[in-house]
């Protein structure tokens, strides 16, 4: 499978259940495996044939922005069906976490897979 993928990405976001995570935002770290459907783009060189990861990492943001979530687990949910159903991505991988929320921990989150029905 021929994927597009996006290492370290880190969006700002309210997150979390607890009191102080609703008012506190939060940053997360995220790695991103975007399949790709169109493998025209391999042979024809073209912008139109693939996806474009700015145009990606921009609507990320813009769903980091657009309310709270209390659970990684649906953030990365949102994630994966924009990419299926915005970008056509024939599949998403995916992993969230979020920096430093545990002591002794660097990273706690969340890694999900989906593929287009």
């Amino acid at each position: 499978m021929d994927v597009i993928f996006i290492r370290e990405l880190r969006v700002e976001t309210l997150i979390g259940f607890h009191k102080r995570e609703r008012h506190v935002p939060q940053t997360l770290q995220m790695d991103l495996e975007i399949g790709i459907a169109n493998s025209a783009v391999f042979a024809s060189d073209l912008v139109a044939d693939c996806i474009d990861y700015e145009k990606v990492t921009m609507r990320i943001g813009e769903l980091a922005a657009e309310r709270h979530y209390n659970l990684v687990e649906a953030f990365a949910e949102r994630v994966a069906r924009a990419l299926i159903e915005e970008f056509g991505a024939s599949s998403a991988k995916i992993s969230v976490a979020k920096l430093g929320i545990l002591k002794n921990t660097g990273l706690v989150g969340v890694a999900i897979e989906r593929k287009k029905n």
